[in-house]
């Protein structure tokens, strides 16, 4: 039953997607970052059917890009907008920290988010979708979510994340929400913390492995080279990682191994 709590509790933080209500506490929520790659998989699932569904290619590039927003509800664009607008104002890290604080969108925010849309957009249209490629890019999906939840169990967190919040009740929801991915605080001890470590590490190995072996090594490079960045950038601008930051990694990672997937395609190595 806590399994499933676990699960629930991780959809209901992470995603759109109606789930059945717990209330949440120390146990269900403690290995909850374990579940949050099982929202890739659902994600995964829906860009395959889109896939082998009849429709035309701008409507099916159309279903690639929408898909992951619809399912998570856009909570990991929230953070990508809010750290391009902390980046965009090369001001300290007590500035940079309060721009992720603040609810409202500014300008960068708004002209990265296009930026991307087009860019994402434009890499759908070019996917020739297969029943190989739609696996390694599942596998892709749930890749980014191991190793995003390895960085929130791993990496030093900044200060004023609000991770407090963590440990909300239910009705404290829509906050706990704009955490984002932050729940390192939902890790009882260190020895907790070092089993989620574990775990991450080698469902990351696995999934890196499954994708090599489907010839999407590509894709696994571009995963790490952006882990790399989320690392330099999240300690040398902000002191460590925040919710906001960890949903700039997941969109650019996401980003990044689709131009890698169709990269892998252009060069018939899927």
């Amino acid at each position: 039953m806590i399994g499933l709590q676990t699960i629930a509790v991780a959809f209901a933080m992470f995603s759109a997607l109606p789930v059945p209500q717990f209330a949440w506490n120390q146990k269900n929520m403690r290995y909850a970052m374990c579940a949050f790659p099982l929202i890739g998989v659902v994600i995964g699932g829906l860009w395959c059917l889109c896939g082998a569904l009849p429709l035309p290619m701008p409507a099916k590039a159309a279903g690639f890009c929408l898909i992951p927003v619809w399912v998570t509800g856009g909570i990991h664009l929230d953070g990508y907008a809010d750290t391009c607008d902390a980046l965009s104002s090369y001001g300290d890290r007590e500035k940079k920290l309060e721009i992720l604080k603040d609810p409202h969108c500014g300008a960068f925010a708004v002209i990265r988010l296009c930026s991307y849309f087009a860019a994402y957009l434009a890499l759908c249209a070019c996917v020739d979708f297969t029943p190989r490629v739609g696996l390694c890019w599942t596998l892709a999906l749930v890749l980014e979510r191991a190793l995003s939840g390895l960085a929130v169990a791993s990496f030093p967190m900044a200060k004023n994340t609000g991770l407090a919040h963590t440990f909300a009740t239910a009705a404290d929801r829509t906050t706990v929400r704009r955490v984002l991915m932050v729940l390192a605080h939902t890790f009882a001890t260190a020895a907790d913390r070092e089993s989620v470590q574990k775990i991450l590490i080698v469902l990351s190995v696995l999934l890196a492995a499954a994708l090599i072996a489907l010839g999407g090594g590509a894709l696994v490079a571009a995963a790490l080279l952006v882990l790399w960045r989320y690392h330099h950038v999240a300690v040398k601008e902000f002191g460590g990682i925040t919710g906001d930051l960890a949903g700039w990694f997941l969109q650019k990672a996401e980003l990044w191994m689709l131009a890698a997937l169709c990269a892998c395609q252009w060069g018939g190595l899927l």
